[in-house]
């Protein structure tokens, strides 16, 4: 079992920055690849990024790359996921969640544990 809580979510303009942080407890942290997915109201949750147990390989959506970064520090059992450049439509519900897989994983499905969820607001 693993317990995920997020922090770091809030209202952001346009163009600005905000960094997640996902706190994990509970079973051997770094024996999970973790991922980033988000949820805005009346769409279904889709995969942000995702990062391996190691934190060698990173995974990232379209429509997020070159935006935002995915990090681990297995010795904190933290994952982070810094957004840049921030846009209207990155607003949504941020979960953070793992996975046991040796694979790194696009979908949401096939994450074992996921977080509470924090709140991304970015206006125009």
């Amino acid at each position: 079992q693993v317990q995920l809580a997020e922090s770091g979510g809030g209202l952001v303009q346009a163009g600005g920055s905000l960094r997640l942080s996902c706190t994990g407890s509970g079973r051997t942290f770094s024996d999970y690849a973790m991922g980033w997915f988000r949820q805005a109201p009346g769409k279904e949750r889709e995969f942000v990024c995702a990062i391996s147990r190691g934190g060698a390989s990173t995974y990232y959506a379209d429509a997020v790359k070159g935006r935002f970064t995915i990090s681990r520090d297995n010795a904190k059992n933290m994952v982070y996921l810094q957004m840049n450049s921030l846009k209207p439509e990155d607003t949504a519900v941020y979960y953070c969640s793992a996975d046991r897989s040796a694979v790194v994983n696009r979908n949401a499905f096939l994450y074992d544990y996921w977080g509470q969820g924090t709140q991304v607001t970015v206006s125009s």
